[in-house]
């Protein structure tokens, strides 16, 4: 007669109080002590014999995770592999990996899920620099007096990288133990653990991209023009895209569209993980004439100085800098736009948030909006782009009315 599996619900094993063994099927058991102590067990026979093998407690192992692995263990039975000594085996095996190794190779493992580059050197250099301490340990050493030793230091000199390390700390101990190489409790565990031991984090101040003032663009960009640097030319890119630092430098030729006028970033560099489209307005056309001109072998339209690499990541920023202007981020130039839209004319407000590639409304409203407003988009972009270069070939005069948009070309000034 065949076995009965999966008896057990996630109710009854926390509610179960009967000391003994409670059958869930195919060998795994869940053990109520006397004292109401639970655990997880699998039991098979081996060359006649039965065997105990420990999954772990039941406050650190759920019971789909407990059948899991129950599951596993069945599977190298009907090989022939003693799970018990299987276990044994790879634990004396890896008896002496580090925190360091271990974390550089899942960051390895863990790469192609990155969305780009950035990500998997901020997770190497946080769990490098900061985790210091941790790197010569053995796995099964990490407690959480280790944890907090790295923590506490940072914890509110830099509380958005102090959350992030905990964070990345926590992953790395979870696949550890995952892999037999620790047990027990996640000592980096914020909820009900680290929350009680560490003081309430320092709030980020969103809106602190110190942002120049719109209404002095148009003459920051004249002085822009006049450099003929590669910063300074991502910089003019940047600003006429409203994109991101990152969205710019490491643009593609291939990702260009002259043809249809369209710059297309794919997901995988975007913040929101969204594909997104910037319409090519008149002065960026012209931009990539000239980038055209400086073109390497490589497919970056802003190239470094080294082989194969976009131009660094402070290359704006330090223009910025080189015009007296460094009192002013990169990033600002976003809210600029913002502001510039909201403030000098009357296009909705989801087409001014769509070209900045941010999510609008609620799920239900997204569903239904399944275009990216690219055409709208257009106009919109052009407009910013008359503001930006009053003297640009696609001059429009945007005002601001109650219903509608106004556009109409620039009347020459009177001598």
């Amino acid at each position: 007669m065949a076995r009965t599996a999966k008896r057990l619900s996630a109710r009854a094993v926390q509610t179960l109080s009967k000391a003994g063994l409670h059958a869930d099927g195919d060998g795994l058991y869940l053990s109520v002590k006397p004292t109401g102590a639970k655990s997880w067990l699998f039991i098979f026979q081996w060359d006649g014999k039965r065997k105990e093998m420990g999954l772990g407690k039941l406050s650190a192992v759920s019971l789909a995770d407990a059948r899991e692995s129950a599951g596993e263990a069945r599977t190298l039975v009907a090989k022939g592999v003693n799970p018990i000594e299987q276990r044994k085996a790879e634990k004396a095996k890896n008896a002496d990996q580090t925190f360091g190794s271990f974390a550089d190779a899942l960051i390895d493992d863990l790469a192609p899920g990155f969305r780009n580059q950035k990500h998997i050197a901020q997770w190497r250099m946080t769990l490098k620099a900061y985790a210091a301490p941790l790197r010569p340990k053995r796995l099964d050493e990490i407690d959480t007096a280790a944890v907090l030793s790295v923590l506490q230091p940072i914890w509110q000199t830099k509380p958005e990288t102090a959350n992030r390390l905990r964070g990345r700390l926590e992953r790395v101990l979870d696949a550890a133990k995952a892999k037999g190489l620790r047990s027990g409790e996640n000592p980096a565990r914020w909820r009900g653990h680290l929350d009680s031991l560490l003081p309430k984090r320092q709030k980020l101040k969103r809106g602190h991209h110190a942002a120049m003032p719109y209404k002095a663009i148009p003459d920051f960009m004249d002085a822009l023009r006049a450099n003929e640097s590669l910063s300074a030319l991502a910089l003019e890119w940047c600003i006429l895209t409203a994109t991101r630092s990152g969205e710019t430098l490491n643009a593609t030729w291939s990702e260009i569209d002259r043809q249809n006028g369209i710059w297309t970033i794919p997901a995988q560099r975007m913040k929101g993980g969204r594909e997104h489209r910037v319409p090519l307005t008149d002065c960026l056309t012209k931009l990539l004439d000239r980038l055209a001109l400086l073109r390497r072998e490589d497919d970056y339209l802003f190239p470094g100085t080294k082989k194969s690499r976009p131009l660094s990541g402070m290359s704006m920023a330090m223009q910025l800098r080189r015009m007296g202007q460094g009192g002013f981020t990169v990033h600002g130039f976003r809210s600029a736009f913002r502001d510039w839209t909201a403030e000098e004319t009357s296009f909705p407000r989801e087409i001014a948030e769509a070209a900045l590639a941010h999510v609008f409304g609620d799920a239900t409203e997204r569903a239904y909006r399944r275009g990216d407003a690219l055409e709208r988009r257009r106009d919109l972009m052009a407009a910013w782009e008359s503001h930006c270069d009053p003297e640009s070939d696609g001059n429009i005069i945007v005002l601001r009315n109650r219903f509608r948009v106004f556009r109409a070309a620039k009347r020459p000034d009177k001598t």
